[in-house]
């Protein structure tokens, strides 16, 4: 599974040349990624104590980066 930011990062990089997207546009995402990580690890350790993980990274790793290439 990917979170939307991760599908809308991979079709920015995809599509830089084509559409002419600003390198800023792609470093922007980037940084909102990770923030968008950081938001994810932070709602699991402040709600879901009942996951099967060992801590919100490995969560985190194996719910939203298991299809990443």
């Amino acid at each position: 599974m990917k979170t939307a930011m991760q599908e809308h990062f991979e079709w920015l990089q995809e599509n830089q040349l084509y559409f002419g997207i600003p390198i800023e546009a792609i470093d922007n995402a980037e940084d909102l990624l990770e923030k968008e990580k950081e938001q994810i690890i932070e709602a699991w350790k402040s709600g879901n104590k009942y996951l099967p993980y060992e801590n919100p990274n490995e969560y985190y790793n194996q719910t939203y980066n298991q299809n990443k290439s």
